[in-house]
């Protein structure tokens, strides 16, 4: 084999040989190991070069019963296996004696997979698409904030939209775009959003399990050079009252090898029966899986009309009212046909979220369902009997309603497995109890003076 090679683009090595060789090249000291827990909260530890060579081969050990949703006191043993493709070096690190990262995946002591390990419930689910024929891409945009510190919501400017002369925190992306050239992310651009000391930074669409990943690494990444600027980024899905949210709108298309599943030249939409019975799936199952999408208490404070976010379930092509928006299509661009979903946010655990968009809209092309008229009118300036008129639902409006839809959905046990829907339902009734029984300062504000 030829000797390894990195490029500054960040290229990816192909196997474990590849790894040990850069690791020695580059005066690599640490490789981080990565792996999330069931809601995507990242995990980490750290192991001597030194000790490479046995996690590639033997695996490394690690109690599993402190991992949030992972295994229970008395079954404690995980292994935890680096995967060499996703090896890359921390740019937020010193270049002597360097630190480099790769994503694990999580076994059983006896060499199973573990059914609790969110980037394996993706590859099944990949898996399925498969076998159908299809490869899933997806091309995520996150947004977050910037706030002087972690203490407060104070922002770092008042800018809007595109704003320029007011935006403070254009070195601050540009470093974060910077660092993420370094480890091979490529990014479409960026630019101030909507909302106060708002940003997006868009991904260039890549493989569902490889973005998985990105979407990991970007978090992190926005999060380290925003602490190197003594700011702090958040990707809490609505941090500031009377302002925006953030979501993280999820363009996604299906391929069969190098042809895009989604695009037909003769349909007035330029969309394949399959990309219809997808979007159909989407909208039939969204409420079932919005639980994942939108996992916190927080997240439902986004979900709400008059800020832009998606709330009420139809489709539509230019209309960004919609739930799902399907981008206009421009000629020679076939392979860029996708469906855009507007409601997910940027806290949620992208290998589930991943796996619960795609099976939705396997399920729709599975069982045939029929996508209805799409809606071209602002749906926010709807009156509710209009909403009517064309069968428009609305999305839960709670986490606890979110919960209800989830408790009962097939789908969503089907998606996740056994394991991580037990888990995960066990979680989030957890957190609504513990928000329901808080006193909020709204209740002071508002019964004090009354009663």
């Amino acid at each position: 084999m030829a000797k390894a090679k990195i490029k500054k683009s960040g290229q990816k090595p192909r196997d474990k040989k590849d790894v040990l060789e850069i690791v020695k090249k580059y005066d690599v000291k640490f490789v981080r190991l990565w792996f999330a827990d069931i809601h995507g909260q990242l995990k980490s530890f750290a192991v001597p070069v030194d000790e490479l060579e046995f996690a590639f081969n033997e695996g490394m050990g690690f109690d599993g019963s402190s991992i949030k949703g992972f295994a229970r006191i008395d079954e404690s043993d995980m292994i935890a296996r680096p995967d060499p493709a996703t090896f890359v070096m921390l740019p937020w690190r010193p270049k002597e004696k360097a630190v480099a990262r790769m994503f694990c995946d999580i076994y059983e002591p006896d060499g199973s997979p573990y059914k609790g390990d969110p980037r394996y419930i993706l590859k099944v689910n990949l898996d399925k698409a498969k076998q159908k024929g299809f490869t899933f891409y997806v091309g995520p945009e996150l947004e977050y904030f910037y706030f002087k510190n972690d203490k407060s919501t104070e922002p770092l400017d008042e800018g809007g939209y595109f704003d320029y002369p007011l935006d403070a925190a254009e070195d601050l992306r540009r470093d974060t775009i910077l660092a993420l050239e370094t480890m091979g992310i490529q990014v479409e651009y960026s630019h101030h959003e909507v909302a106060h000391s708002q940003h997006e930074i868009d991904l260039r669409y890549a493989d569902a399990l490889t973005m998985a990943d990105i979407v990991m690494t970007y978090r992190i990444i926005v999060k380290e050079i925003a602490k190197q600027y003594n700011v702090y980024a958040t990707f809490m899905p609505k941090p500031i009252f009377g302002q925006n949210g953030s979501g993280m709108h999820t363009h996604q298309s299906l391929f069969t090898g190098d042809k895009n599943a989604f695009f037909d030249s003769k349909d007035p939409f330029f969309l394949s029966d399959i990309a219809k019975k997808y979007i159909a799936g989407l909208l039939t199952h969204i409420k079932e899986i919005t639980l994942v999408l939108n996992q916190w208490v927080n997240s439902y404070k986004r979900l709400v009309p008059g800020y832009e976010a998606p709330v009420y379930i139809c489709w539509a092509r230019r209309n960004r009212s919609t739930l799902v928006r399907v981008p206009l299509y421009k000629p020679g661009k076939e392979k860029a046909t996708r469906v855009e979903l507007r409601s997910p946010d940027p806290s949620c655990n992208p290998y589930l979220a991943f796996a619960c968009m795609l099976n939705a809209g396997l399920k729709g092309i599975e069982k045939g369902y029929i996508l209805p008229d799409p809606i071209e009118m602002d749906v926010y300036h709807m009156t509710e009997e209009e909403r009517k008129k064309y069968n428009i639902d609305s999305l839960p409006g709670s986490l606890n309603r979110a919960l209800e839809f989830a408790e009962e959905s097939e789908l969503l046990k089907e998606t996740l497995g056994d394991h991580i829907f037990e888990q995960f339902i066990m979680s989030k009734k957890i957190e609504w109890d513990e928000y329901s029984i808080q006193i909020h300062p709204y209740e002071h504000m508002r019964y004090l003076p009354i009663l």
